[in-house]
Order: structure tokens, then sequence, then C-alpha cells
């Protein structure tokens, strides 16, 4: 029986057995038996690569945080989190000079509790509608079922836990942005997400 860990691109936390291109945080959301009791702790939601430092993450460990999974950056970005700081510090710095500059933030130092309050206020508003075309590559949308979609490469992707599928379709209408707003905006200003390799093999 797999764990309730993996994070959909609408921020939803699922049971499957695969495990994705990364894993994350948002405080500690299981209870003793392992099940998850919420869907936050913290404000500080982070993206982690899977190794770091010969570290050892127990998987729904009791008074640990919940070790989440993601398909790959794309997701975890349209879930609501970011780069982590610590063992992805030049892709959190990439980051923060590209939300900088989306932004118009003052030279200087941006403090990561802004950062994080702003993506926290986004993540739980509710959903704008959205343009496909107006995407960066990277953004997700969402269609009337539901169904998450990549916008990669002037394509429209479906989203699906082991990957992307190209022969999907389009979208249908209304569409709605999953990626938040100052996210999407870090995008244009030029941060690129880690994509994972079936989008790349269905173009």
């Amino acid at each position: 029986m797999p764990f309730c860990n993996r994070v959909r691109p609408d921020g939803a936390i699922a049971a499957d057995p695969t495990r994705g291109l990364f894993m994350g945080n948002r405080g500690r959301l299981h209870d003793a038996d392992g099940a998850i009791r919420r869907q936050w702790q913290t404000k500080r939601w982070i993206c982690c690569v899977t190794s770091f430092r010969d570290r050892r993450v127990p998987i729904m460990a009791a008074r640990r945080y919940t070790a989440l999974f993601f398909l790959d950056e794309a997701t975890a970005l349209a879930a609501g989190h970011r780069p982590c700081a610590e063992c992805r510090r030049q892709d959190f710095n990439t980051f923060v000079d590209a939300w900088r500059a989306a932004h118009r933030a003052p030279r200087g130092r941006l403090y990561v509790d802004a950062l994080d309050r702003v993506l926290h206020a986004q993540r739980t508003a509710s959903a704008k509608p959205v343009a496909p075309v107006s995407l960066p590559d990277g953004a997700m949308l969402a269609d009337r079922h539901g169904t998450a979609w990549l916008r990669w490469k002037g394509r429209n992707l479906r989203w699906t836990p082991l990957g992307y599928d190209g022969s999907a379709g389009q979208p249908k209408p209304p569409l709605v942005l999953l990626t938040p707003p100052a996210t999407v905006a870090t995008l244009v200003s030029g941060y690129r997400p880690v994509i994972h390799p079936s989008a790349t093999e269905v173009l």
C-alpha cells in the first residue's frame, strides 16, 4: 500500500507508488499512523532534491516532517512550492533573482518569509481563468474536468503521475491557472524549472 505523499499539480496529496524527480515538505502533515491530517503546517512549502549529503529521511516517521514527492519541478511550482534554499541553493538563488526582476523588488536581500507569504496567499486563493497561449514554459493549468496540463514548447501536455502525455488532445475550457501568478511571473523573468523527461519525449 503506497503512502499518501505524492503531490498533484493542484496541490492535493494522493497515494501513488511512484516517487518522481523531487521531494519536499510543508511541515508535519501526518499522524502517528501515517494518515494525512492537514494540507500544511507551515507557509514555507519547499521543493528539494531526493539525495543530499547522504541524509536519510524516514517516511511518515513520528515527530518528523512529511516527505512529499513530485513528478518534477513544474508540478512542485504549480502546487505552490519553491526551491529549497539549502539543498538547492543555486536554483533558489536563480529563482529569487527572477522573482525580484518580475516583481521589481529592490536590490538587496529578499526575505524568504515575504516570498513565502505571497505564495501562500496565492495558493489558497480562488483559481483564475487563463488562456494557455499567455503562459510561459513550465506553467500549469487545469481544465473543466480538473485535469492538469503543462505548457511546454508551445503545446499543452497532459499531466499524469508517471509523466506527460502529448496525445491526449487539448484541455477542455473553462481553463484555470494552477501555478501561482507570482511564480508564473518568475518563469517569464527567466527561471527554468526541471521538467520530467517525458515532456521532451512526446514533442
